[in-house]
């Protein structure tokens, strides 16, 4: 038993029940990392170069790429580190520290992900005032309002878990220090925090999905019977395809930490590690088969 001290430490386990395939695990997370960090690089670069992406989606776009690498570069490291030089301490502040970086950043992809729902309702239904809407003051505070509510829920839930007395076992069943996993090892009742985390991320979710189907619903009112839907539509399709890669394994995450009691822990662990990690990969992938101007862009560099 360890008391709570700045000298103490978690110890992180990888993913339970799989200890004895460490090098083939580090291989996978090592190659779905390259492959993010290769595919979300190249998308900032041809943004970042090419002058003709400057218009408000692919300045949403390039806010996505931003957060996917902070999100997987926030876990994989020390997960490689795990599987391959069984290096499975991690202090108490760096705990915190990864724990919030995890937990912001999902919160902030959701809201780049309605704030370019937003962007096709507009380019689709108010076509000709797109740039006085989406001005450049406009998406600024937009970025900025969502990195607040990131904050706004993330704080709290710090301040919660790490206020808690960890007095008993300081093994983490877990890859990463997933808030729920940490709040279970603590001396008192963890109930409340764990409750404000499943509340704040239903209501995140929730209310941006709610917004987000709002905003398609629209767009599908304004583009029926006309000529032009097919083309409508395909300009939504590399964001809907993202949504569906995100919200998806997202929700399915989030409850089965909290009420997965029949699921084993090894499935749960999985689950949260391909949620961060699969979505992160396949998004540039995505919009530079699904996006013309990407695609054309990145063939245009190379």
């Amino acid at each position: 038993n360890h008391s709570n001290s700045s000298s103490s430490s978690f110890i992180l386990v990888g993913v339970p029940s799989l200890e004895a395939f460490p090098t083939c695990l580090g291989i996978l997370f090592c190659s779905g990392y390259i492959i993010t960090l290769l595919g979300n690089g190249l998308v900032l670069l041809v943004i970042g170069m090419d002058n003709s992406l400057r218009d408000p989606v692919h300045c949403f776009l390039g806010m996505l790429a931003v957060i996917d690498v902070v999100m997987v570069t926030s876990i994989i490291p020390k997960m490689l580190s795990i599987f391959w030089m069984k290096s499975m301490e991690i202090s108490y502040v760096a705990c915190f520290v990864q724990m919030f970086f995890v937990h912001s950043t999902t919160s902030v992809e959701s809201g780049v992900l309605l704030a370019m729902a937003i962007d096709r309702y507009v380019a689709i239904c108010q076509p000709l005032r797109y740039q006085t809407i989406l001005s450049c003051q406009t998406i600024v505070q937009i970025g900025l309002a969502i990195v607040a509510r990131a904050l706004l829920f993330m704080v709290p839930l710090t301040g919660m878990v790490t206020n808690l007395p960890y007095c008993h076992s300081r093994v983490v069943p877990h890859s990463y220090c997933e808030h729920m996993a940490v709040a279970k090892l603590a001396c008192t009742n963890s109930r409340p925090s764990r409750c404000y985390s499943v509340a704040t991320s239903s209501l995140i979710v929730g209310m941006d999905m709610a917004f987000i189907t709002i905003s398609y619903g629209m767009i599908l009112k304004t583009i029926l019977g006309k000529k032009s839907r097919w083309k409508a539509f395909r300009t939504c399709g590399s964001h809907i395809c993202v949504m569906l890669l995100y919200y998806t394994p997202g929700i399915v995450s989030i409850y089965a930490q909290h009420f997965g009691s029949g699921m084993s822990v090894c499935a749960q662990v999985l689950l949260a590690d391909l949620y961060l990690t699969l979505p992160t990969m396949l998004n540039p992938i995505v919009y530079s088969m699904r996006t013309k101007q990407i695609r054309q862009a990145v063939l245009k560099m190379l």
